[in-house]
């Protein structure tokens, strides 16, 4: 966590340096629309419009494998209890197994009386 705060300071400080650089005054046109700032703001205004349109384009693929995480969780709770149930059953069976076993020891001491 701490690295990610050290991280985030240095890059703040580096955004800092270059917009006290370019300060220049540029204007930008899109269709009709004139903008006129510094080149600094444009640049890194750019730069947020291009991490927004990353978000959005990746938001698909994030939202299926949510999606595909949450089927998985549930298939696995469903093997689980699944699990449980057949050790039960198991515990059932040797429990069976143990109870003929002595019985036919029994019936073999029985016999050879």
């Amino acid at each position: 966590m701490l690295i990610f705060l050290i991280i985030g300071l240095l890059l703040g400080a580096l955004t800092i340096i270059f917009a006290l650089q370019n300060i220049t005054t540029i204007t930008v046109a899109f269709l009709n629309w004139q903008f006129e700032g510094s080149l600094a703001l444009i640049l890194l205004l750019a730069v947020g419009v291009g991490i927004i349109i990353s978000t959005l384009l990746s938001l698909p693929d994030v939202i299926k494998k949510s999606f595909q995480i949450s089927t998985l969780k549930k298939h696995n709770e469903k093997l689980k209890d699944s699990l449980i149930e057949k050790s039960v059953e198991v515990e059932t069976e040797k429990t069976k197994l143990a109870t003929n076993n002595a019985y036919l020891d029994d019936l073999e001491n029985r016999s050879k009386v």
